[in-house]
């Protein structure tokens, strides 16, 4: 199964329904063609990238939460993308900020990351699994790289929105409006 690798706080937020974007540039590992959203369905690998708290609208004191300590990783959520858009107009960029967590200065810093201005951005609908995906830590999830291959979790597991399908709706209307 493919998951994206995303940052542990961002994933809270997706989580509780607080955001429902996912801005990208790309990691070291994408290659020339940079990134690109390959897969409209996948869960989400939260990241502990340790500088995340300073790179996000929030309050300096706030914690990341601890690895586990048997050293696995659980995996709760997943994805569905229902639209994507290559933003490269820094002023539409920042029509954005009230519905995601990273701060102007982290955006900013990815939409002028290489030659070419711009952002990939998508809207996920995000949904809860039923019982959180655990398996051990493996090298192949390291390094700067977006997607990784992960175990498929269990036939059985059913997944619930986090958002109804009005605020979800009103939502997408909403992030179009801005950038469309």
């Amino acid at each position: 199964m493919f998951a994206f690798k995303e940052w542990t706080l961002i994933c809270e937020a997706l989580s509780q329904g607080t955001q429902s974007l996912i801005i990208r540039k790309g990691g070291i590992a994408e290659g020339r063609d940079g990134f690109r959203f390959k897969h409209a369905e996948f869960l989400l690998f939260p990241t502990l990238f340790h500088e995340q708290v300073a790179k996000l609208r929030l309050p300096a004191n706030t914690t990341l939460p601890e690895a586990r300590a048997d050293g696995q990783h659980s995996v709760a959520l997943a994805a569905n993308v229902e639209w994507t858009r290559d933003v490269v107009e820094w002023e539409k960029v920042k029509t954005l900020a009230p519905f995601h967590l990273w701060s102007e200065r982290e955006i900013e810093k990815r939409f002028r990351q290489d030659d070419q201005p711009g952002v990939s951005v998508a809207f996920v609908r995000i949904s809860r699994l039923s019982k959180p995906l655990v398996f051990p830590d493996s090298p192949k999830y390291g390094g700067c790289r977006s997607w990784i291959d992960i175990p498929d979790p269990l036939d059985a597991a059913r997944f619930t929105p986090v958002l109804d399908e009005a605020t979800h709706l009103q939502r997408s209307q909403q992030l179009l409006a801005l950038i469309d």
